[in-house]
Order: C-alpha cells, then sequence, then structure tokens
C-alpha cells in the first residue's frame, strides 16, 4: 500500500490529488496505520447499534418554545458562530475539484458527469475540532485568510439594503456578460468560493455565493481575494420565499450545496430546492454533500438535543439534520431534477494520537434540469487563461 500524504490525501506520482475510494480496510490490526479508510462496510451489530443510540437520544424531544426560538433567532445563531470563528474553523476545500470536476476549469458538466454507479469518494471531514478530538462540518461553511474591522450601521442591515436596491432583470443582473455561473449557497466566509476563483482565471466565469449570516458575508467581502467583478456575495435566507435571488431563472450552470441544506427545517427543504431548480439552465446541475443517516455526530447528540426525527440542535444553537438517499433523491426529484449520482460515503476516519476511531456517514448527489428537446449538449466552459 502506498504511502499517505498529509491528512491521508492519496497523492499520485506527479504529485496530483488522487480519487478517493482507493484505500480498503482488509486487515483490521492496520486500522490505525492510516487517517482514513474508504467505503467501510457496517456489520449487522454496529447498524442496530447506531438505531438504538438515535432512538435513545431522540426519546426526548426540545420543548417548543426552544424550537420556535431556535427557529426565529436562526440568523442571530449562525451570526454569533462566526463572530466566535471567523475564518479559523474550516478548510478550503481543495477536494472539490476532484468529487465535483463540474468546478474543475475545462469540465462540461452536460457531457461528462460520473455516472451514478461510478465509485466517488471525498476527502475526510474538513472541519475544525469539535471536542475529544472528533470533528464535524458546519452549515456548508468555509474559511480562508480575511479579517473584518468595520464601522457604521449593522452588518445585516448593510448588505440587505445594498441587495435590496438591486433590480433583477433577465438582461442585466451581476455576471450577466458571462457564460459559466456558479451559486454556492450556504457559502459561509469562502471556502469553495475562493478555490474556485483561485484556480479558474476565465473571464466568462462568474461566482454567486450567499449565507444566511451577514457576518459571513462580510467576512467574505473582505477577503483579499474578493473580486467584484468576478463574484457577487450577498446575505440570503433559503426558506424566505419572499426574498429575490440576484440572477434570473434559468441563468445558472451549477448549483452548489454543501452542509448547508441539513441546516434548515426539514419541512422547508422541498420549496428551497424548487427554488433553486427554476436557477438552474436546461442541463445545469445541482451538487450536495451533507450528512447521512447515523453519521457520528448524530450518534454523539444527547438526550434533550433532538428537535424531529433526525433533526437536531448544538449546543451552539445551530441545526443540523441527517439524510437518506431516499430523502435526498425524492427532494430533487420532485424539484424536476434527474440523478446523475446519490451515493452513500461511509468513511472510518481515525485519530492515531487518541487511538479512536470515527465512523463518517455523508451523501454526495449530482442532479441535472433536463435539457429542452432539441437544444444541444454543448455549453460554454470556464478555462484557466
Amino acid at each position: 500500500m502506498a504511502a499517505s500524504s498529509p491528512e491521508g490525501v492519496l497523492e499520485t506520482q506527479d504529485g496530483k490529488r488522487r480519487q478517493f475510494g482507493n484505500r480498503f480496510l482488509s486487515d483490521p490490526a492496520r486500522v490505525f496505520h492510516y487517517n482514513a479508510w474508504d467505503n467501510v462496510e457496517w456489520s449487522e451489530a454496529q447498524a442496530a447499534a447506531a438505531e438504538r443510540k438515535v432512538q435513545e437520544n431522540s426519546s426526548q424531544r426540545v420543548c417548543p418554545e426552544k424550537q420556535v426560538d431556535y427557529e426565529v433567532n436562526a440568523h442571530k445563531y449562525w451570526n454569533d458562530f462566526y463572530k466566535i470563528h471567523e475564518n479559523g474553523f474550516f478548510k478550503d476545500r481543495h477536494w472539490l475539484f476532484t468529487e465535483f470536476p463540474e468546478l474543475a476549469p475545462s469540465h462540461n458538466p452536460l457531457t461528462d458527469l460520473p455516472l451514478d454507479s461510478e465509485k466517488s469518494e471525498v476527502s475526510k471531514d474538513r472541519s475544525g475540532e469539535d471536542g475529544l478530538g472528533f470533528t464535524t462540518e458546519r452549515h456548508g461553511c468555509s474559511w480562508t485568510s480575511c479579517g473584518c474591522d468595520t464601522q457604521g450601521p449593522p452588518v445585516e442591515e448593510t448588505v440587505t439594503r445594498e441587495l435590496s436596491h438591486l433590480e433583477i432583470c433577465a438582461d442585466e443582473f451581476p455576471g450577466s456578460s458571462t457564460t459559466y455561473r456558479i451559486l454556492e449557497v450556504g457559502c459561509g466566509v469562502g471556502n469553495t468560493v475562493f478555490p474556485i476563483l483561485q484556480t479558474n482565471n476565465n473571464p466568462n466565469l462568474f461566482v454567486y455565493c450567499c449565507d444566511f449570516s451577514a457576518t459571513a458575508i462580510e467576512l467574505v467581502k473582505t477577503n483579499s481575494e474578493y473580486d467584484p467583478s468576478r463574484c457577487f456575495a450577498f446575505v440570503h435566507d433559503l426558506c424566505d420565499e419572499d426574498q429575490s435571488y440576484p440572477m434570473p431563472e434559468g441563468s445558472l450552470d451549477v448549483v452548489v450545496l454543501i452542509f448547508v441544506l441539513s441546516a434548515i427545517v426539514p419541512d422547508k427543504m422541498q420549496k428551497a430546492i424548487s427554488r433553486l431548480s427554476r436557477l438552474l439552465k436546461p442541463g445545469g446541475v445541482m451538487l450536495l454533500r451533507d450528512y447521512g443517516r447515523y453519521d457520528m455526530a448524530q450518534l454523539r447528540f444527547k438526550k434533550g438535543q433532538c428537535l424531529s426525527g433526525n433533526f437536531y440542535v448544538r449546543g451552539d444553537g445551530t441545526r443540523v439534520y441527517f439524510f437518506t438517499q431516499d430523502e435526498l433523491h425524492a427532494l430533487f426529484t420532485a424539484a424536476g431534477l434527474e440523478k446523475v449520482q446519490n451515493l452513500v460515503d461511509r468513511r472510518l476516519q481515525v485519530n492515531r494520537g487518541k487511538q479512536l476511531t470515527m465512523y463518517r456517514v455523508w451523501i454526495q448527489c449530482k442532479y441535472s434540469k433536463p435539457l429542452l428537446p432539441g437544444v444541444s449538449r454543448e455549453v460554454p466552459v470556464p478555462h484557466t487563461t
């Protein structure tokens, strides 16, 4: 077996990052030889134990009054999170270019989508410490070096006012002169957006990014890498049907949802996905990476933190849902999208220093918007210059 590079990331001889899914644990005695193992199969006993744990931590629900508070003040809890952590909680998601080639230069998302049967694994969870050496992703959030020390009106009020003056029409909107447009929902402080912009210098690429937290968006906009001629960051509530997006329907090539859908109330997910689907061009794709049922993070919750079935609140007031493949498939297809990929990624992460094993479960999806009859599959593709 090849030696591992830092963080267990496999590399080819030319130093490029290799697709995950190439390291399998055949000898349990070697479990602590690497930081992570791919495609780990659970035994029946392990699956049953996980189900019992979820039944146990779901037996006592958060009281209705507190549930209302977590919903009404969700923006406050996320703003507090970013005020505390700023850009120090997460790392940049460079693994996205391997797992989602649609975001990489010189890739045609309509003619080169991998099939659902193809193995596709992503890097181990790239996130901050969350006690006892365990790590968890948060809300599709991000990182990158930046700082924020501004004076004047509250951040949320300022950004919202700027967006309210923006008139959206089919002919003129941010990025209207470009030909390849990507939107990341739940961008956090830019850990997906900035790697995309750094990797691709094509002037025909434009990236939109939005987040529920005005603090996060201010961190994105004050980052030295932020270029308004190539990127538009804005505050947006994914669940607010009265809020408009700064681009017309049918204008996006890619929508990215990385650990964000799980942060909203389950009964609001369908309308949110349906609205995003309408923003896609025919042939455009929606990319999702999120928590799967019985992930380690779900099993670690205590009694009294469950809001509803498989939906929990963390100690900082932010919330998280744990999906099944069928649930996500139903959401996407009800929005008029067609399945390209819907995979469960079961990884065994290892803390070799503390001799701990951590079983992670994530789901990775790619769904495309059907092409109109007679429309060619050729689309403009960004490329590096």
